[in-house]
């Protein structure tokens, strides 16, 4: 199945599924950014796997969408993964690609969608920490949930510490997320 993935910083993600994926057919086709300096240009670069910038305004995220409609059926891509992209696709977008768009999250949802999840539960006081994954829906992290994990807070931890481990948690898992849920995907009658 043709992967994109559409990232919008360093790309710690995108490696992650890169190597995961590097002899399977579910390495990246695509990746696709809305920043022109994202440190994830590189790594495509360095990677061989086609990259474009593309700009996301807010005031014209529908012609964007339809821009990257247009990119995405140049390489026959099949599955859409959000790896750290920080814009909100389109409802016509999502609605497209319904069930075939799959995003992570660095908290447990429904607790903390948006921005600055992993920030605002430590500030919180939260004990738990984690990730989601789920299918993107016309919400902000509203998508049904296919997975969560989570670990509890340490005495000596602190906010680097938890980001660490939810990075180490979202490369580890993800990778598996993707080709589990692709593999029910081919199963499932069209």
């Amino acid at each position: 199945m043709n992967l994109a993935v559409l990232a919008s910083g360093r790309g710690s993600n995108f490696d992650a599924i890169c190597e995961n994926f590097q002899t399977s057919e579910l390495f990246p086709k695509l990746l696709v950014t809305d920043q022109a300096n994202a440190l994830v240009l590189e790594k495509a670069q360095k990677r061989g796997v086609p990259a474009y910038h593309l700009p996301f305004p807010t005031q014209s995220r529908e012609e964007a969408a339809e821009k990257l409609n247009e990119i995405l059926q140049r390489y026959s891509i099949e599955f859409i993964v959000l790896a750290g992209f920080m814009k909100v696709l389109p409802t016509r977008f999502v609605r497209q690609w319904k069930n075939r768009i799959m995003n992570i999250h660095p908290s447990l949802l429904p607790r903390y969608p948006g921005t600055h999840a992993i920030e605002r539960a430590w500030e919180a006081g939260d004990e738990i920490f984690g990730i989601t994954i789920h299918l993107v829906d016309e919400g902000v992290d509203t998508g049904p949930v296919l997975f969560q994990n989570m670990f509890h807070r340490l005495k000596n931890d602190t906010l680097e510490s938890i980001e660490e481990k939810i990075h180490r948690m979202e490369h580890r898992d993800y990778p598996r997320i993707i080709k589990n849920y692709i593999q029910t995907l081919r199963r499932s009658p069209s």
